[in-house]
Formats: structure tokens, C-alpha cells, sequence
């Protein structure tokens, strides 16, 4: 078998794996990446990237054929058609290109690629495509994969996002099972494309992670769209023979909605098996394995990023693990201690997190202002057809130091380096109020939440 040697060996080309190797490159560390499928990872191939896509596909149909029927516009168009096959050749043409792109950027750092899957030998050694990889430095970035239910195995009507991403055809009715983040995020996308859609989710409201006046307005727009909630119900099972999937609601009354599709969406676990990780016998935390503010494993020079290393499991946190990763393997000094990572809800309308929530704050026992200012009172919402959500701010009442920001409206996702940057940089309400915003933007009502905090909106 050959050996190959290298400082540092990277397993897993996605989101967090793919900017350490850039990141090592840039700083002359030698670099071999090891990656299965496509990289890019789950996020550009078959999570983020093509997620957004769709959405927008959903969007500018979902408008189009609202122009058809009524609107306050004045623009008029006929009865509208979809050719899916084109939307779908039209997202993979994204990926494509961004996975190119990828692929470029690791060429042009020097960083060794080798496609295929990796088996762990031991702390320093990797097996792959018939070769033998030894290293100083063993960076673990596999990822998450979709958490299963056991009464509804993947196949035939039983779909999971990857498969609900890439439609040959679009089923008259699709039955969600989950409502946090990525089962509504593609359940409105396709009951905007004309499907009739339910959700089915065990707990007693939508997107339950996130506090119930923030995620109002995403019920109401579900309402709105004709999406049928099944809220505080549990799944029994799938009959296939009549195409039923078999529901129990809170009083234990089991019912049957008829469905040509069942999408499962309840969540994501770490990737830990397939590539021989427990033979290194690393301390867990759970499902994911336990990691320092360094990404340092209980395993000397092995480390771990991303998804696999727990929650949050966002894309945006594995990057800023990745690049540290190879900045302490290059010898700086780094740890990772982000103030606040935001966190977005592509739904209809976007949701943002950023920081501590009112209810965060208040049982870790901090006395705090917290203060909204809705979007009915935004220009640029109104211009935009939107008058539902609002930006909301925690901030110290003796201080004015902000603690956190949450959004709900249109367009608010692109809020969010503004959220985290503030949170980052120590902004107090002052400092928020004080800085002249564009008119007119949806930003001048993250300006009016602090000067509201302060007792002075302008615009209300």
C-alpha cells in the first residue's frame, strides 16, 4: 500500500472541512482532504445551497401565479406553468458552479484531494482509496446525516430533504413530518409550487426551539398559504398499499391523512459511523464528540469541527472552526468563543436569532429591556408588500449593553451580520441608535428597536 505523508489530514470536504484546507493552504501547512461524495459536504450539495434555490423557485412562482389572479400591482400575466425538470437543472447548475469553485480553491492552496472514503487506522493514520495516509495533525469533519424514524423507513413515498430537493415530478399532496427548520423551510416551498401540503409535529407549535412571538408570523403566513397543521400529533406508520400515513392525536385518537409523498424532517445527528472513528475511543458528549474551545479532542492533535461536534449544527459555525483549526496547527494562538452565532429560519417570513432571547435572559437572571419595532411601520417593508414581524433587542438595563437580537419579517436573514456584529463588537443600545441608517432599508428598524430600548422611537 502507499504512504502518503502530510501534516495535516482532513476527513470531510463540506463547509468546515473545505475552509480548514483552504485556510492551511494559505498558511503553507501541507494538506491532504479526503471526501466521499461531492465536496462541498451536506450544506452546498444537498442542504443550504439548494434549499435557497428551490425557495426562490417557490417564491417567484408562488408570485407569479398571485399576479394571475389579483394584484395591487397592476401587473397582470395568464394562468402560469412550472417545468420542474428545468427548476431542478436550474438549482444543480448552482451547485454545480460553487462546487467548482471549491475544488479551484483547493487547487490553488496546494491542497492534496483525494475522493473516496476514509477508514481511521489510529490517531495519525487514515486508509483511503488504497492508500495509507500518515499525519501530525488528524482534523474530523464528517458532518451530520438525517435523524431516521423507525415506523417510516426511507423508500418509495418515504423521502428525506436530500429527495424532496430533487423532484423528477411534484406529488399532488405531501405530508411533513417535523416542523422546525427544514421541514417548513420545504413544506411552504411546495405548497407555493401548487402542492397540497400538511405538517405533522409532536410538540405543540411550529419551529418549538424558538419562542412563540417570534415564530407567530410564520403561522399565521401558514395559515394563510392553506398549509394544514397537525400540531401535538405523533406518527404510528405509513401504509403503502393506501398511500395513508397513520397519525395519533393529543387525546390518543389515531387518524389517517391520505398523502402521495411523506417527507421526514425531524432533525440531524452527527455522523460517527462509516469511517472506523470508534477505534480511536474519543470522549463523547452525547452523540457528537466532545471538543475543547480549541476543537481539540480528548486525543492529542485530533480534532473536531462542525456538525460532528455538536450543536449549533450551522454551516457559518464550522467555517470559523475550520479556519481556527489550522490557524492553532500553524502555531497561532486562537480559541473559539464567538459571542453569539446567528441563526436564520429561511421560512415565510425569515426568522433570525442572534444573542439571548428575552426568556434566555431572564433565567440566567439579568435584568434587561427588551424592545421591538414592527415592520408595518418600515417603508421599505411596505414597498416590499410586507407589513408582519418586527426586529426585537435585549439589551442590560444598567448598561445598555445588547445581549441578543431576533428578527421576523421579509428579508431579514440579511439582518444578521448586523446582529452578530454588534453582539461581537460590545455595541450597547447607544451605539445602535446613534449610527445613521439608509433610508429606506429594512436595517433602519434594527435603528428603531434601540432607540425604542432607550424610550424614543421616531416612527411610532
Amino acid at each position: 500500500m502507499q504512504t502518503l505523508n502530510t501534516t495535516l489530514l482532513i476527513i470531510g470536504g463540506g463547509p468546515g472541512g473545505y475552509v480548514a484546507a483552504i485556510r492551511a493552504g494559505q498558511l503553507g501547512i501541507p494538506t491532504v482532504l479526503v471526501e466521499g461524495q461531492a465536496l462541498g459536504g451536506t450544506c452546498l450539495n444537498i442542504g443550504c445551497i439548494p434549499s435557497k434555490a428551490l425557495i426562490h423557485v417557490a417564491e417567484q412562482f408562488h408570485q407569479t401565479c398571485q399576479h394571475s389572479q389579483h394584484s395591487s400591482l397592476g401587473i397582470k400575466v395568464q394562468a402560469p406553468s412550472l417545468d420542474i425538470t428545468q427548476s431542478v437543472a436550474w438549482k444543480d447548475g448552482i451547485v454545480d458552479r460553487l462546487t467548482s469553485g471549491v475544488a479551484a480553491l483547493l487547487k490553488k492552496h496546494g491542497v492534496t484531494v483525494i475522493h473516496g472514503w476514509a477508514r481511521i487506522v489510529d490517531g495519525k493514520t487514515v486508509d483511503a482509496e488504497g492508500q495509507r495516509i500518515q499525519c501530525e495533525h488528524l482534523l474530523l469533519a464528517t458532518g451530520s446525516s438525517s435523524v431516521e424514524l423507525p415506523m417510516l423507513p426511507l423508500g418509495g413515498a418515504i423521502i428525506s430533504s436530500t429527495e424532496a430537493l430533487a423532484p423528477q415530478r411534484l406529488p399532488r399532496r405531501l405530508t411533513v413530518v417535523g416542523a422546525g427548520y427544514i421541514g417548513l423551510e420545504l413544506g411552504i416551498a411546495y405548497r407555493k409550487l401548487g402542492v397540497e401540503v400538511s405538517v405533522v409535529e409532536a410538540r405543540e407549535r411550529i419551529l418549538p426551539t424558538y419562542d412563540s412571538e417570534l415564530t407567530q408570523p410564520v403561522a399565521e403566513s401558514l395559515k394563510k398559504l392553506g398549509v394544514t397543521l397537525y400540531l401535538k400529533h405523533s406518527v404510528e406508520g405509513f401504509d403503502n398499499a393506501t398511500q395513508c400515513l397513520q397519525i395519533r392525536d393529543p387525546h390518543g385518537e389515531q387518524l389517517t391523512l391520505e398523502t402521495d409523498q411523506v417527507l421526514v424532517a425531524v432533525g440531524r445527528r452527527p455522523r460517527t459511523q462509516g469511517f472506523n472513528l470508534e477505534t480511536l475511543e474519543l470522549k463523547m458528549n452525547g452523540s457528537a464528540i466532545a471538543i475543547d474551545e480549541r476543537c481539540q479532542t480528548s486525543m492529542r492533535n485530533v480534532w473536531a469541527i462542525g456538525d460532528l461536534s455538536g450543536e449549533p449544527m450551522l454551516a457559518h459555525r464550522a467555517m470559523a472552526q475550520g479556519e481556527m483549526v489550522a490557524e492553532l496547527i500553524a502555531g497561532k494562538q486562537r480559541v473559539f468563543d464567538p459571542v453569539a452565532i446567528a441563526a436564520v429560519c429561511f421560512t415565510d417570513p425569515e426568522v433570525v436569532v442572534a444573542g439571548k432571547t428575552p426568556e434566555a435572559a431572564q433565567q440566567q437572571g439579568l435584568d434587561c429591556i427588551v424592545a421591538q419595532f414592527p415592520f408595518a411601520a418600515n417603508g421599505r417593508a411596505m414597498t416590499l408588500e410586507s407589513k408582519s414581524g418586527f426586529v426585537r433587542v435585549v439589551a442590560r438595563r444598567d448598561n445598555h449593553l445588547i445581549l441578543g437580537w431576533q428578527a421576523v419579517g421579509v428579508g431579514v436573514s440579511e439582518l444578521s451580520t448586523a446582529f452578530a456584529q454588534s453582539l461581537e463588537m460590545g455595541a450597547r443600545l447607544e451605539d445602535v441608535a446613534g449610527t445613521i441608517h439608509a433610508h429606506p432599508t429594512l436595517g433602519e428598524a434594527v435603528q428603531e428597536a434601540a432607540l425604542r430600548a432607550l424610550g424614543h422611537a421616531l416612527h411610532l
